[in-house]
C-alpha cells in the first residue's frame, strides 16, 4: 500500500481532521470546492461521484486543506448513500468547527438519468 493510500485508509476523524486556532477578530467567509469526492452506492456498489462545495464563517477554529481533503477521500471505498455521506460531512465539521455559520452543497454527478443535489445550510436549519 502506497503512503497516500495508507493515509486515506486508516483516517480516522477524531485524531486527524486538524484544525487550527483562528486568529482573526473580524467575520470572513471561508470557501472549499472538493471536486474528486466518491463513495459506492450501497445498494448496487456502483461508484458515485460528487462535487463538495464547503462555506463557513470561522468562530475559533478554522480547518487544515490537506486533513479535509484525507477525509473526503476516505468516503471513496464506503458504501454509503447521497444523503447519510452530506449529512456525516456537514455534521462532523459542524461539531468539530462550531463555525458561526457553515454550508455544504453536494452536487452529485448524474448517473443513471438521475443527479442529486444536498443542501445543508446553518442558516436554514431550525434548530430543536
Amino acid at each position: 500500500m502506497k503512503y497516500g493510500e495508507r493515509a486515506v485508509e486508516e483516517f480516522d476523524i477524531e485524531k486527524d481532521l486538524e484544525i487550527w486556532k483562528n486568529s482573526h477578530k473580524r467575520d470572513y467567509l471561508v470557501k472549499i470546492t472538493l471536486p474528486e469526492f466518491s463513495c459506492l452506492c450501497p445498494r448496487s456498489g456502483y461508484p458515485d461521484f460528487a462535487t463538495i462545495y464547503l462555506e463557513y464563517i470561522p468562530s475559533e477554529w478554522v480547518v487544515e486543506l490537506k486533513a479535509i481533503k484525507l477525509y473526503i477521500n476516505s468516503f471513496r471505498n464506503r458504501y454509503i448513500s447521497h444523503e447519510d455521506s452530506a449529512n456525516e460531512i456537514y455534521e462532523a465539521l459542524e461539531q468539530k468547527l462550531k463555525p458561526k455559520y457553515i454550508k455544504l452543497l453536494v452536487e452529485f454527478n448524474p448517473r443513471g438519468n438521475v443527479h442529486t443535489s444536498i443542501e445543508i445550510d446553518s442558516t436554514k436549519i431550525e434548530v430543536r
